[in-house]
């Protein structure tokens, strides 16, 4: 485990602060900092006696490799995921993984790897970061129609998101990205008079509501 503190030396614009009368460079407090874990694994299929039913090491360390892949946020946007090294009672870390590496032994004569020796590097993130977005509100959104929907929800002109539809966007993209469920697309459908969502036409202004009015729709 490896901690940086948030310290950074002092400088100039022609380079550090220091002089000939001081031991050290003067420095200034950033705040913050860093907390890494490294973690070195051994996984090894090939020894006498075990229980794991598979020929390549590969597919018990693949999930740490996807651990390092982004993926799609609340927000549309990809990000990596929030994962907690846990170990018994007094490691209890969240993070996000920073680095894998991995190098392959025992090669069988199909050139399946049995052994692997795993790097894993995981930075500390916060609480707050660690903590899942809530949950959106229950919505029925087989019952949501033209018809019924503007009705039922009465949004303040503020708490409306604006969307200017572009050519090849669809209405589950955007309810994704702004809504955190691609099921919810009837609702932007609904709340913006769409009667047939495959013809929307390039620079449509949308209007999308915010989770916290879809409460109110059952």
């Amino acid at each position: 485990m490896r901690r940086t503190a948030g310290v950074q030396p002092r400088k100039l614009a022609g380079g550090h602060i220091t002089g000939t009368g001081l031991s050290d460079d003067p420095v200034f407090y950033t705040g913050g900092g860093k907390t890494e874990l490294e973690l070195d694994l051994l996984f090894d299929i090939w020894l006498a006696g075990s229980s794991i039913a598979t020929e390549d090491v590969r597919d018990l360390t693949g999930i740490f490799w996807e651990l390092a892949e982004n993926t799609p946020g609340t927000d549309g946007y990809r990000q990596p995921r929030i994962v907690r090294f846990v170990w018994g009672k007094s490691w209890n870390i969240p993070g996000v993984v920073t680095a894998v590496a991995e190098r392959l032994e025992r090669f069988t004569v199909a050139g399946t790897a049995q052994r692997s020796w795993l790097r894993m590097r995981l930075l500390r993130v916060s609480e707050a970061t660690a903590r899942q977005p809530p949950a959106a509100p229950e919505v029925n959104v087989e019952d949501l129609s033209v018809e019924t929907l503007p009705e039922d929800i009465v949004v303040a002109d503020e708490d409306i998101t604006i969307h200017q539809y572009q050519a090849g966007e669809r209405l589950d993209d955007l309810a994704f990205r702004y809504l955190g469920n691609a099921a919810l697309w009837r609702v932007i459908a609904a709340f913006n008079g769409i009667a047939d969502p495959n013809n929307i036409p390039p620079g449509q202004i949308l209007r999308i509501p915010p989770l916290s009015a879809l409460g109110t729709v059952v």
